[in-house]
């Protein structure tokens, strides 16, 4: 008989704690200094960023949700984000199971994670974005707000399955 692993259930129910706080950031923003330095293994599967990043962070990095992040989008199982590396915006996407750390340091609060071995991801995909500051790929089968710089009125739209 399989033995309860309870550290993996711990890690799972902690990670719905950061998807929680990544959801409340795309729905409400990020206010009163809050932030977050998320950390994550970059050749875990399903993890999306540029080539150049994953040759210069070949195992471990780490991004900060600040003041230049757009586009978040949170489902069940990941996250993306759009960053800008290098003057160049990219749309990057993390597995929550990709997760080694997550830090709110403006309340003092960190989650650590123990993410299994985990295989060279076979997804190494630059995600080059056209000139326009506003085009960017968005993922499938998620929800995302678009708050209007003007008003600041916020409208929600939704895209198909992932």
């Amino acid at each position: 008989m399989a033995k309860i692993d309870y550290q993996v259930l711990l890690d799972n129910a902690l990670k719905s704690v950061v998807k929680d706080a990544l959801i409340h950031a795309q729905i409400n923003g990020l206010g009163d200094g809050t932030h977050f330095f998320i950390t994550f293994k970059t050749r875990a599967p399903g993890v999306v960023l540029p080539d150049f990043l994953r040759i210069r962070y070949p195992d471990i990095m780490t991004i900060v949700l600040q003041y230049s992040y757009n586009n978040l989008h949170v489902s069940d199982k990941e996250f993306g984000v759009q960053l800008t590396f290098d003057g160049r915006p990219f749309f990057i996407r993390v597995p929550f199971s990709a997760l080694v750390e997550f830090k709110d340091p403006s309340v003092d609060f960190m989650l650590t994670f123990h993410p299994k071995g985990v295989a060279a991801a076979d997804n190494d995909m630059e995600l080059p974005l056209e000139e326009k500051p506003d085009t960017v790929p968005i993922p499938a089968g998620l929800f995302h707000w678009t708050i209007s710089e003007k008003t600041g009125n916020k409208k929600m739209g939704s895209h198909p399955i992932f």
